[in-house]
C-alpha cells in the first residue's frame, strides 16, 4: 500500500528537487533541508516514488578498490520526459545549452542499459564508481569473472580526456577488460582496447556486455 501524502505542496517541490539531482549520489539529509521536511519523511517519500516506478537508484560498486568511496546510491528517473517537465524544460532545443544536459543524457543511457538487461531476463547489475576525490566512473557492469566500465559524456565530439577515469579505474583494479565511452556524437571509434561509442549506436555496445 502506497503512503497517504500529506502535504501535496511539499511533495511536489520535492520531487522537483529530486530531478535536479539526477545523476548524483543521494544526499538524504539535503533533500530534506532544501524541500523543509524531516530526514524520515524524505526517506519514505523517496520509498514511494521508487515504489511507483518514478525513480530508481544505482547502487555505488561493491568492490573495495578505495575504501574512500561513496557509499549512497545514484539517481534516476525512469522516464526522461517527466524529468524535463520537472526541471521546466518544454522543447528539445532548451536542452541545447541547459545546465543539467549531461545529467539528463547520464539518464537516458542508464536507462536503455537497464531495458536491455530486462529484455535479456537478466537481474540488474549496473553500479557506478566514484571516490571522495571525485573521480568517477558511470556505469560498471558487473559480469562474471570481469567489470565493463563506462563513461557516459552529452559532448557531441571526440576529447581524449572522455577516457581518463576509465584509465585511473583500470590502474586500480588491474582488470585486463575493454572500457567504453558513450557519447552525444555521431561516429563511433576503436581506441586500442577501449571504443567510443555513439549514442545512436548503442546496439554495438550491447553486443559487446
Amino acid at each position: 500500500m502506497v503512503k497517504n501524502i500529506d502535504n501535496l505542496a511539499l511533495f511536489s517541490k520535492f520531487i522537483k528537487l529530486c530531478a535536479g539531482r539526477i545523476g548524483q549520489p543521494i544526499n538524504i539529509s539535503n533533500l530534506a533541508n532544501d524541500t523543509g521536511i524531516s530526514p524520515n519523511t524524505a526517506t519514505a517519500w523517496l520509498s514511494i516514488l521508487e515504489t511507483s516506478y518514478i525513480i530508481h537508484f544505482v547502487q555505488p560498486y561493491h568492490k573495495n578498490y578505495n575504501k574512500r568511496l561513496i557509499k549512497s546510491p545514484k539517481l534516476f528517473f525512469y522516464d526522461c520526459g517527466v524529468a524535463c517537465s520537472l526541471l521546466g524544460i518544454e522543447k528539445a532545443d532548451q536542452l541545447i545549452n541547459f545546465h543539467m544536459i549531461g545529467n539528463l543524457f547520464e539518464n537516458m543511457v542508464v536507462n536503455e542499459l537497464m531495458k536491455f538487461n530486462t529484455n535479456q531476463a537478466k537481474m540488474s547489475n549496473l553500479y557506478f564508481w566514484q571516490n571522495r576525490n571525485r573521480k568517477e566512473v558511470d556505469i560498471i557492469i558487473d559480469r562474471p569473472g570481469k567489470s565493463i566500465p563506462i563513461e557516459i559524456k552529452s559532448g557531441s565530439t571526440m576529447s581524449s580526456n572522455y577516457f581518463n577515469n576509465l584509465k585511473y579505474w583500470k590502474s586500480l583494479t588491474e582488470e585486463d577488460t575493454s572500457a567504453y565511452v558513450v557519447y552525444g556524437g555521431e561516429k563511433n571509434m576503436q581506441i586500442g582496447n577501449d571504443a567510443l561509442i555513439s549514442w545512436k549506436n548503442l546496439d554495438n555496445l550491447f553486443e559487446e556486455i
